[in-house]
């Protein structure tokens, strides 16, 4: 056993399971690349032109009001998505899961592209762009877990929060694409961009598509799912499982997440709208200060894995969130100037702390759920946050800011979201499902392939559990 450790880094290790781990971390990247790009120009049009396309009848700040909303429909089925997936996947792999979410989403956002405006079709033009967006949120509430899970069912056991910040990678890359997408129509005449210009991004997001089913078409099935998969140790029907005995883990994962996906989109979808409408700014200024803010978060994102791994977790997340209480006030204060300098400076200092926390995020939330119901119990924690908290926010804020007049509403919402996230991670991490930890809370040091048994396992595990990494109590994490 000893002479097998120092071979655990993705790269060395000569059965071959380092590279796949390599390969699997790498697919998860760029298939959420893809989910996310398609997911976020959605966000980013609502902000610029989907207000006046479908709702034109309305005022600017009702109809940006509903734009927004049709933006948190995506979210409203994002549980459905986690739950229809997570069931699927459990039960029979990751990868053909992960398959199918990419293709329903292609296939609703070109669909968005292709969709008729009101001018041209009426009342149906609003309908069918809900029913689109929530296809949309089908496919990213069964997409993010299932991402998540390929990439660090494959790691070794002692970096799984690192390669689920491989999952987490691809959200700052979509927006980006999808930001940048915009930005090269955002300086087209209104009429242009109102008439085909909006469309381009949309469509340009098959290509994109093809891409991402190629390279997973070609990825193999979870280390961990497969064994499940080959001894027949499916759960019947995950969610029951789940609901039985895992609530109190489901809330916390949900109430860790918020502050993980909410303030993404105050800081790109409310805040463009915000800056454009009621500020100064056009459309490709304020786009170019979310592109640099995008990419200041993909450089140091994956820092927050790291810091993660190598210290007491408790300590990382607290880091990794405190500091944003003020750095988010710092920046509407700066935007608020109208210079775009310090609404550069302002959007990328507050862009830091949440993205390191976002991913580790993931590896955190992976390793809480027994392998046969962890693509369920994963999905519905995550998505759930993301229906209730991170969807709602651009309409809550849009909301409370109308409501007032303030943007000081704004930030007190955003301050209760980091209270809420910093207490039920740190609770987390404190509970008995928390695994790959050791009691105070480091990383346990490398000691094998995460797919065999652990050498001692505690004799209070329950016999169907006692091959899983990490679950030396089981019962403890069923309460």
């Amino acid at each position: 056993m000893m002479a097998e450790r120092p071979t655990q880094s993705a790269v060395e290790r000569p059965d071959g399971k380092g590279n796949q781990a390599l390969k699997a971390g790498v697919s998860a990247f760029v298939g959420t690349t893809v989910e996310w790009f398609d997911f976020f120009i959605y966000g980013t049009a609502s902000a610029l032109v989907l207000g006046d396309l479908f709702f034109p009848e309305a005022s600017d700040a009702v109809g940006t009001l509903a734009a927004f909303g049709t933006f948190w429909v995506g979210f409203l089925a994002r549980p459905l998505g986690g739950l229809v997936f997570g069931h699927f996947g459990d039960k029979f792999g990751r990868k053909s899961a992960l398959v199918l979410t990419l293709l329903m989403m292609g296939i609703a956002t070109l669909g968005v592209g292709l969709l008729p405006t009101y001018a041209q079709i009426g009342v149906a033009a609003p309908i069918l762009l809900v029913a689109l967006r929530m296809i949309q949120g089908v496919a990213m509430g069964g997409e993010w877990g299932g991402a998540v899970l390929i990439a660090t069912e494959h790691a070794p056991k002692n970096k799984k929060v690192l390669y689920g910040a491989f999952a987490q990678q691809g959200a700052p890359v979509g927006n980006l694409l999808a930001t940048l997408a915009f930005l090269a129509v955002a300086g087209l005449p209104d009429q242009a961009l109102q008439s085909w210009g909006w469309r381009l991004p949309f469509l340009a997001s098959a290509l994109l598509v093809l891409i991402g089913l190629f390279i997973r078409l070609h990825l193999d099935e979870s280390p961990e799912m497969r064994k499940v998969l080959e001894s027949k140790s499916t759960v019947r029907v995950p969610m029951l499982e789940i609901l039985r005995n895992h609530r109190k883990i489901v809330a916390l994962g949900v109430g860790a997440t918020i502050i993980g996906v909410t303030l993404s989109y105050v800081k790109t979808t409310f805040a463009l709208s915000w800056a454009t409408t009621d500020l100064s700014f056009t459309r490709s200024e304020f786009l170019v200060i979310i592109a640099v803010a995008l990419i200041v978060q993909i450089i140091v994102q994956p820092f927050g894995a790291v810091l993660a791994e190598r210290i007491n977790i408790r300590k990382a997340v607290v880091w990794m969130i405190v500091p944003e209480i003020v750095l988010l006030p710092l920046m509407f204060v700066f935007i608020s100037t109208g210079s775009m300098t310090l609404s550069l400076l302002g959007m990328a200092l507050a862009t830091i702390p949440t993205s390191m926390y976002y991913a580790a995020l993931a590896g955190i939330l992976a390793q809480v759920f027994p392998v046969e119901i962890r693509y369920s119990g994963l999905s519905m924690a995550y998505q759930l946050a993301t229906t209730l908290f991170a969807g709602t926010a651009p309409m809550v804020g849009q909301f409370l800011l109308n409501r007032t007049g303030s943007i000081w509403a704004v930030v007190a919402m955003g301050m209760v979201y980091m209270v809420i996230s910093l207490a039920s991670v740190i609770a987390l991490v404190r509970h008995d499902a928390w695994t790959g930890r050791d009691s105070s809370g480091r990383a346990t040091p490398p000691g094998g392939s995460d797919d065999r048994a652990p050498e001692h396992p505690a004799p209070s595990a329950p016999s169907e559990h006692a091959d899983l990494p990490g679950r030396a109590t089981m019962a403890a994490g069923t309460r």
